[in-house]
């Protein structure tokens, strides 16, 4: 929990040799977890709401601010976890990072290795899945075809997913019909499939009713003439001894990785488990930013 503060002043910001940041929507899910993991790796973190305080925000544990250009001021970067009043943010000399689940798509996305790119103004999140996929080359030698299954929790939905799915499930129980309005769609004890997104090809989407932790469940076959083999775990990742569940992945800051292979190493069940927000938007926001490798 976080205790009540008042605002910095500029030479309690300015005095501390650190990493300067604003988050912009810090009373959300993502922007909890964002101000918590920034402040763990000694950034200094100005937590501000999209607008004016709620009662709740003013009288609830969660340090946040209204936004100000004045609190803006001095820092090196603004991660957006929330959509504000752009015109907060006009004449923003410093980086912005747009985490929002639909961010501005006019941006450049993060790169997926490596720090922040030389002399880019902003940038926008990837999808974890994105993210995921494009680590498949780094885990196995010898992958031809790929295909497989994406079971998906609501935590990518952020507060809305999480309290979507917790007012569906007591209506549920009540013997009720569950309001629709938050997740666009029944989900509590539901198990719902996905039509594919062009470009995602053999990939099938499933919405599980589980608030946390995702897995892709793959099916491998090796390339002409190769066998399929794994390959030491990159930064980030961890090969685990048997499939991870969802509880597993939704405690864990890694990608959780389990490889079970046919005897002729032609075909295997690769399982990847990530966090959407624990991996898809915390760990490379930290890289980018210089905080971890």
């Amino acid at each position: 929990m976080f205790r009540r503060m008042k605002p910095p002043s500029e030479f309690e910001i300015e005095r501390f040799d650190m990493l300067k940041l604003a988050v912009i929507g810090a009373q959300t899910l993502l922007g909890r977890e964002l101000v918590a993991a920034l402040e763990a790796r000694e950034a200094s973190v100005v937590p501000l709401s999209i607008g004016a305080l709620t009662v709740e925000e003013e009288v609830g544990d969660l340090v946040v601010f209204a936004p100000s250009r004045l609190l803006l001021e001095g820092l090196d970067a603004v991660l957006l976890a929330d959509t504000p009043n752009f015109e907060l943010l006009e004449g923003f000399p410093g980086r912005i990072l747009d985490l929002r689940s639909e961010p501005e798509t006019r941006i450049d996305p993060m790169p997926l290795a490596g720090p922040w790119p030389q002399g880019a103004k902003s940038l926008r999140g990837r999808p974890a899945l994105e993210q995921v996929l494009a680590l498949i080359p780094s885990l196995l030698n010898g992958v031809g075809d790929v295909g497989g299954t994406h079971l998906r929790s609501v935590a990518w939905m952020g507060d809305r997913g999480l309290d979507g799915l917790v007012e569906q499930t007591l209506a549920v129980l009540n013997g009720e019909d569950p309001d629709l309005t938050k997740l666009g769609y029944r989900q509590a004890f539901e198990v719902v499939p996905v039509a594919p997104v062009a470009g995602k090809g053999r990939l099938m989407e499933i919405r599980v009713p589980s608030f946390h932790g995702d897995l892709l469940v793959l099916q491998v076959r090796a390339s002409d003439g190769k066998a399929l083999e794994k390959k030491e775990a990159p930064a980030g990742v961890k090969w685990v001894e048997s499939a991870p569940s969802s509880r597993d992945v939704a405690i864990s800051a890694d990608l959780l990785a389990h490889f079970d292979v046919a005897p002729d190493g032609k075909a295997a069940v690769l399982t990847l488990g990530f966090d959407p927000v624990l991996w898809g938007v915390l760990r490379p926001t930290m890289r980018v930013l210089g905080l971890m490798d």
